[in-house]
């Protein structure tokens, strides 16, 4: 699972606690160092393994948040994504962390999802947008914004060691959403609420938009095909 300065935490660490319990399995946090990374909220994180020393990954994790922004054009990070995609048997992620994939090149005609606040951006990239929770396309897995991480999660653990491992820790863990209000996404938002959500995010997604074009201008530019 990839960290970085200003990830939005639960992007990983919902993911984190699920896969972490799966059977046989060996979970880490890996970024360029190993210095503590703060995430958009104030939570440290410690990176378990460097960019330098990280083995070759079964499964690659990528999250979101205002931090994926500035690692678009990361010339180390991109490089790092795509050394670790050619051995990996699965390349995931979570909230926006799916247009750090695509940046690096991954995600060019898969299905994939991301934050709804951030959806329009994929299809520059030659992605097929997918409004869904969890998308699943081969050897690509993707889930929504922020809190999708565990249904994500648990798609994944299917997909790794079975429904019947997935089913157990769902109910170890005592996961039965029932949200106390309809607005978690804008098909069940009031649009007034959308609104007042979009502008205030404006400001990142203004960052993130020119980062995201610029990103996809730049792959293109590497690709004969494209």
């Amino acid at each position: 699972m990839l960290i970085f300065p200003e990830i939005t935490s639960l992007d990983v660490l919902a993911p984190f606690e699920i896969l972490s319990r799966a059977s046989n399995s060996k979970v880490q946090f890996v970024w360029k160092n190993t210095g503590t990374v703060t995430g958009d909220t104030g939570l440290k994180l410690t990176p378990d393994v460097s960019f330098a020393d990280a083995p070759q990954f079964d499964v690659l994790m990528i999250p979101g948040g205002p931090g994926q922004i500035p690692l678009m054009d990361d010339i180390e990070v991109l490089a790092f994504l795509r050394n670790q995609a050619a051995g990996a048997k699965y390349i995931t992620s979570v909230c926006t962390g799916s247009l750090l994939l695509a940046a690096a090149g991954l995600m060019q005609g898969y299905k994939a999802s991301t934050h709804w606040l951030s959806f329009d951006q994929l299809a520059q990239f030659g992605v097929v947008p997918t409004d869904e929770r969890v998308v699943i396309d081969r050897d690509r897995i993707t889930g929504g914004g922020v809190t999708s991480g565990l249904d994500f999660a648990f798609s994944v653990l299917a997909v790794l060691r079975g429904e019947h491992e997935a089913r157990k820790i769902q109910l170890f863990m005592e996961y039965d959403p029932q949200p106390p209000f309809e607005s978690g996404h804008p098909r069940v938002a009031s649009a007034a609420l959308v609104e007042e959500v979009r502008a205030m995010a404006e400001p990142m997604l203004i960052r993130r938009r020119e980062a995201s074009a610029k990103a996809a201008q730049a792959m293109k530019s590497l690709d004969p095909l494209a």
